[in-house]
């Protein structure tokens, strides 16, 4: 019989461990495509806009409505998210999500009102604030620590490029003024989207929860290395489970502890909403027009947002594992609130020429670079890792109703406020606002990268200042 040697025995390991990481990763991303749908549907308004506002005759408010009325679907999908979450699973709550999405593309696409075009978009929230909020939650169940921050950003870049998909649709659609063709498209990847949420397995830590320890080791073993790092997993979600009676709302009422993660949760998301970055995605050709870009040429201005958006995204992906959450984190809000304050300074002072229109648009580029490389993806993820197993649903859920509630509010009053303030001390509040996160950051935001999610809970509940979680 031959024997086998240590190498031959290491390569079979790497080989074993290179398949288990492929198999979470290919699964993490089919779970982001949730992402890809919600930057659709987030970046399609932005082109369709001015044609839909035509067509209707909407005013600055309706238009407000229009755009905002996704996000306040989503604050209440979002409310309802956990409850789906822990009843059908992640992989339920996502496929509730895929249906959403692809009725509510169809009513936006034949509606022959405002109202039912509001009808749609309200629906098309619902399915954004259930799905926004179950993919990063499975991800970061599946995912093993070392990885777990970039597979998590990989739902923002799946969000980046869904957005730079529609404006490319919105540019090229834009001569004739197809907004209904704009918004009908969706269906494809709304389809497409359905047929892959069919195949991904629940989560383990779900499955646990539910007290279903055969198929959550099933599970495991095929996302792990060996049996061995499966079983100690396993056994550290079981001893997790068991110290708690409470959960959800029950242990935010009884333990203190678990209130600091769900309020950093909160915080974390209205700063990212603050940051101002949704209220130039949502209203960019009307950001470019005031600094008198062509209608043409603000939608395809726009349209190069969209693709840096999508690249530092990718960036944060890359280094989010490597340098950690904090430094991104940190250099984002300088980055963004400087480009801010330039944007601000150029649309008061910088005139009409060709000059000050190529440096108003490098500087929005800048801000969305900043904004991409830490306060989009960074942010999810923190909100997925700071939540304990008992009350992730409840945390995250909390957390995700924030976002979206604080994104309808920005939504709906950033055109009021271009009226009222003016474009340029419009986006030089925004750029006070993010040094506000700055300071949140230094104060309390921790470093999780290569953190296990149930030593950041053993920190939480053993009373850990929040700034310390990840040590």
């Amino acid at each position: 019989m031959v024997g086998v040697t240590p190498a031959s025995q290491n390569k079979e390991a790497s080989a074993g461990e290179q398949n288990a990481t492929g198999r979470a990763t290919i699964l993490g991303i089919l779970a982001a495509l949730s992402g890809l749908m919600f930057g659709l549907d987030t970046g399609v308004v932005a082109g369709a806009l001015p044609f839909i506002s035509m067509d209707f005759h909407a005013s600055a408010v309706l238009q407000g409505w229009i755009v905002s009325s996704m996000m306040a679907g989503a604050a209440v999908g979002a409310m309802f998210a956990g409850r789906i979450s822990v009843s059908f699973g992640r992989t339920g709550a996502m496929l509730g999500a895929g249906i959403l999405f692809l009725i509510g593309t169809l009513f936006c696409a034949f509606a022959p009102s405002v109202v039912l075009l509001v009808t749609g978009r309200v629906l098309l929230g619902l399915a954004v604030g259930v799905a926004a909020f179950a993919a990063p939650l499975y991800i970061s169940e599946i995912t093993v620590e070392s990885a777990r921050g970039a597979m998590i950003s990989l739902y923002q870049l799946m969000v980046s490029l869904g957005i730079f998909l529609a404006f490319i649709s919105d540019s090229f659609l834009s001569e004739g003024g197809h907004w209904r063709w704009m918004l009908g498209i969706m269906a494809v990847p709304a389809v497409l989207f359905l047929i892959v949420v069919l195949i991904l397995p629940h989560s383990p830590r779900w499955l646990m929860m539910r007290g279903d320890k055969d198929r959550a080791r099933k599970v495991l073993r095929l996302l792990r290395s060996d049996e061995e790092v499966a079983e100690a997993e396993l056994a550290d979600i079981h001893a997790r489970l068991e110290k708690s009676s409470d959960a959800g709302f029950g242990l935010f009422r009884s333990n203190r502890n678990f209130r600091r993660s769900v309020f950093l949760g909160i915080v974390l998301q209205i700063m990212q909403q603050l940051s101002g970055i949704n209220a130039l995605l949502y209203y960019a050709p009307r950001v470019f027009e005031a600094a008198h870009f062509g209608t043409n040429a603000s939608v395809w201005a726009t349209t190069l947002v969209g693709l840096t958006n999508m690249v530092f995204t990718g960036v944060a992906i890359m280094f989010a594992d490597r340098w950690g959450r904090r430094p991104l984190l940190l250099t984002s809000c300088v980055v963004v609130g400087l480009a801010l304050l330039g944007v601000g300074g150029v649309l008061a002072f910088g005139g009409q020429g060709m000059t000050t229109a190529i440096l108003l648009c490098g500087l929005i580029l800048m801000f969305v670079a900043g904004f991409a490389i830490g306060e989009g993806p960074l942010v999810w993820a923190l909100c997925s890792e700071v939540q304990p197993t008992r009350g992730r649903d409840f945390g995250i859920g909390c957390s995700t109703v924030t976002n979206w509630t604080a994104n309808w509010v920005i939504s709906s009053l950033f055109p009021l406020m271009m009226l009222a303030m003016g474009a340029s001390w419009t986006f030089i509040l925004f750029a006070v606002l993010n040094g506000v996160f700055l300071l949140i950051t230094l104060g309390f935001v921790p470093e999780t990268k290569g953190v296990s999610l149930e030593k950041i809970e053993s920190n939480l509940f053993a009373g850990v200042s929040l700034r310390r979680l990840g040590e």
